[in-house]
């Protein structure tokens, strides 16, 4: 499965934020919402998020940054469910890590969903720098 598009939506005082038909359908009823890079919140459906978490549980508890990157990952994750109406509520935590007021952005990005607030993604997402960053990508191995 593979999560792509961009939708504006509103998220309400009460931290409802409705998940797109499209998005919902691929996500089913109930998946996790947690604090993701960049100032988003990062949304994996149960099997995404059952394999990410294997790979956070082999990481080593001896190794500083692996604990902290665990750390946040976990901590601020949740199980969201999705209402009759389409909407899930979104923890204040996570409202408030990602500045989440009003206007929302959702976007699919391959495996996993990006939630960001409208303003933090007009501000960070711009792409006047995509020829360099396509060039490398190339060095990582993806050529267009």
């Amino acid at each position: 499965m593979m999560f792509m598009g961009e939708y504006n939506h509103t998220i309400d005082a009460k931290g409802r934020l409705i998940i797109p038909s499209k998005f919902r359908e691929a996500l089913g009823d109930a998946f996790v919402v947690t604090k993701g890079l960049d100032g988003c919140l990062f949304v994996y459906d149960n099997e995404e998020w059952r394999a990410f978490e294997e790979k956070l549980k082999a990481l080593p508890i001896t190794n500083r940054d692996a604990r902290k990157f665990v750390r946040f990952f976990l901590a601020g994750a949740t199980e969201a469910e999705v209402d009759r109406q389409g909407r899930i509520l979104v923890p204040g935590v996570l409202r408030e890590f990602a500045d989440l007021q009003k206007d929302v952005v959702l976007i699919g990005v391959a495996s996993r969903i990006e939630i960001w607030s409208r303003e933090r993604f007009d501000g960070i997402e711009t792409y006047e720098d995509m020829d360099e960053i396509a060039a490398h990508m190339e060095e990582l191995g993806l050529g267009l």
